[in-house]
């Protein structure tokens, strides 16, 4: 039992409509520690390889902590945004694609400026147990199959609690700025900063996406 209203979805829906929040997080409402708590304790049940259940979570409140990671968020995103890898400069060649990139950016772009104004920053963490406590070639997957599951769960229980979240992975490109933020041993590597918050409205809805013929394959590519 929820100690939180829950928001009344199937599977189905949850699953389809559990969309990257940004532009919709309500950045003045506080989100209690005991609903944050709740939802990790759905996603440290996910399966994890080996049974390790090697995978942390960093929560971070503080003001100066948040404000120290939003820094560098937007420092980061504005080095992405003007490479060549941006997101709104992808797939130009088709213009109703790109509209679509244009607005993940532009949306993209708002969150990196309020990032220090979201209230709660989850942060999945791996712990790398094995030899020198290096994340490797040969056994990143073993711990990123650890993690990535787990906080998906946690993304799910937050939106069926009216929590909006989505994964971000700048912050994993200035790792060592990171580290000294929060404390990280060497064996330690963070997956990503996970905004958490209320989101505003109720309309989410089973976003565009490629055909699924267009991406399925039987047997051999």
């Amino acid at each position: 039992m929820s100690d939180y209203p829950i928001v009344d979805l199937s599977t189905d829906a949850l699953l389809t409509t559990t969309r990257s929040v940004r532009r919709r997080l309500d950045l003045t409402r506080p989100v209690p520690m005991g609903l944050v708590r709740e939802c990790l304790k759905i996603a440290v049940q996910a399966p994890t390889s080996g049974n390790l259940q090697n995978a942390s979570f960093i929560v971070v409140t503080d003001a100066e902590q948040r404000r120290a990671i939003a820094d560098l968020y937007l420092r980061t995103w504005k080095m992405i945004a003007a490479s060549p890898y941006a997101v709104a400069d992808r797939f130009k060649d088709d213009p109703e694609r790109n509209r679509e990139q244009r607005k993940v950016s532009d949306s993209a772009t708002y969150l990196a400026e309020h990032f220090g104004e979201v209230p709660v920053l989850v942060v999945p963490c791996v712990e790398v147990i094995d030899g020198d406590g290096r994340l490797t070639a040969e056994n990143a997957n073993q711990y990123w199959s650890s993690v990535m599951p787990a906080t998906w769960s946690y993304m799910l229980a937050a939106r069926s609690r009216g929590l909006g979240t989505t994964w971000t992975g700048v912050t994993i490109m200035a790792d060592e700025e990171m580290r000294t933020i929060l404390g990280l041993p060497n064996n330690v590597y963070h997956a990503t900063a996970v905004p958490t918050a209320y989101y505003t409205g109720t309309t989410f809805r089973p976003a565009k996406r490629i055909p699924l013929d267009d991406v399925l394959h039987f047997d051999r590519w």
